[in-house]
């Protein structure tokens, strides 16, 4: 009896870590879209760098917690909810990985356009409120998760619609302005590249919350609409 008791105790203690890793690495991604917003903003170079440079670091959490995640399901066999979380995670893993790949995409579309400094189509695009509001949608469904609450991760799957008329809202503004002077044309499609990409890092934080509801209620709702 005590054997199986420390057992348990000890694959709580691996449930924990895993997800305290999890959150570690989603609080580098948001990192990086922050970091990458102030980068647009201010015409920074440095920190367009450090974007770059530290995509490494979130690539290097996806391995670690894969591998956790192998050592978990080999080591202790979990079974029904356990097994949920642990295969749930994997996924939500491989969703800011992604994201990731977004913000550099990010990153380098905003080095292009520094060397050009058309200034004139940042200050007319909201690409920094929707960049804003792609950080939140990590953070919210991280937090989400953390809870394991899902009743907020359908409200999170639900708030991905309003990211991605903002999105097509940036599109419509950027045409009209390569319409009207076609010297903007390059510098135009940067710039939907960068919306492209955070609008994607929504539907990122909207496959996790997803998975918060599949490991809450067993229930597979992706390719639903909003979750139902």
């Amino acid at each position: 009896m005590n054997e199986n008791i420390h057992l348990s105790t000890q694959f709580d203690a691996d449930l924990e870590r895993l997800r305290s890793k999890v959150h570690e690495m989603g609080g580098l991604v948001e990192k990086q879209i922050n970091m990458v917003t102030k980068a647009y903003v201010e015409n920074n170079i440095e920190a367009v760098l450090d974007v770059l440079e530290n995509d490494s670091e979130v690539n290097a959490f996806e391995k670690s917690i894969d591998n956790d995640c192998i050592h978990i399901i080999a080591k202790r066999q979990p079974t029904a909810s356990d097994l949920r979380l642990v295969m749930s995670i994997s996924k939500m893993v491989t969703e800011l990985e992604r994201s990731g790949d977004e913000v550099k995409k990010m990153a380098k579309s905003i080095r292009r356009i520094q060397e050009r400094d058309l200034t004139v189509l940042k200050a007319t695009t909201d690409v920094r409120h929707l960049a804003q509001a792609a950080s939140e949608q990590i953070r919210s469904a991280l937090d989400t998760f953390a809870r394991l609450d899902p009743e907020e991760a359908r409200v999170i799957i639900e708030k991905d619609d309003a990211l991605d008329m903002e999105f097509k809202s940036i599109i419509r503004q950027l045409i009209t302005y390569m319409m009207e002077d076609p010297r903007t044309i390059t510098t135009a499609l940067d710039i939907i590249t960068m919306a492209r990409a955070i609008e994607r890092v929504g539907d990122h934080a909207k496959n996790i919350a997803e998975q918060v509801i599949y490991i809450v209620e067993g229930r597979d709702i992706r390719h639903l609409a909003n979750g139902n």
